[in-house]
């Protein structure tokens, strides 16, 4: 129940939701309890940018005292929370490599970002994977901020 979400700041992150239903204290008599089942925790629709479960059933009291039924939403920013950045290997291998070529180039990282068109943050973001890399600015960062040539090999 691992779950990879690119966030609107650029970030690839990645959500254990067992982790995120234990640090909510879903127990076993909790109606939420049954997303542990991967069938039903498959059944997420995204509404807007939350996730919404219309197959659990949660009863609240309305400001008028009805108790009304609505499903199990978890918003963006308890997600953001509790996600983790995307540690994947293609991500760690981009951002090294243009650390490394950038130092050994002797730029600051302001300067490299002068450079490409991008900003400093933006290669901290991506050295420090903390951020994914389209393909057109990735050559742009490589070719004319590197001063090298970019050549892509799949395997």
């Amino acid at each position: 129940m691992n779950v990879s979400v690119v966030f609107n700041t650029g970030e690839s992150r990645i959500i254990d939701f067992n982790e995120v239903f234990e640090k909510l204290g879903v127990e076993e008599d909790s109606p939420e309890y049954k997303l542990f089942n991967p069938v039903e925790f498959a059944r997420a629709e995204i509404q807007g940018t939350t996730l919404s479960w219309k197959n659990i059933d949660l009863w609240i009291t309305r400001m008028n005292g009805e108790k009304g039924k609505v499903p199990f939403e978890i918003g963006p920013d308890t997600l953001y929370a509790f996600s983790k950045p995307d540690a994947s290997e293609s991500n760690q291998k981009i951002g090294k490599i243009i650390k490394y070529n950038r130092l050994k180039a002797g730029l600051t990282q302001q300067e490299l970002a002068a450079r490409s068109g991008t900003t400093r943050n933006y290669i901290s973001r991506i050295e420090n994977n903390r951020s994914d890399i389209e393909m057109g600015t990735l050559r742009k960062i490589v070719e004319v901020g590197l001063g090298k040539k970019l050549e892509i090999l799949v395997k």
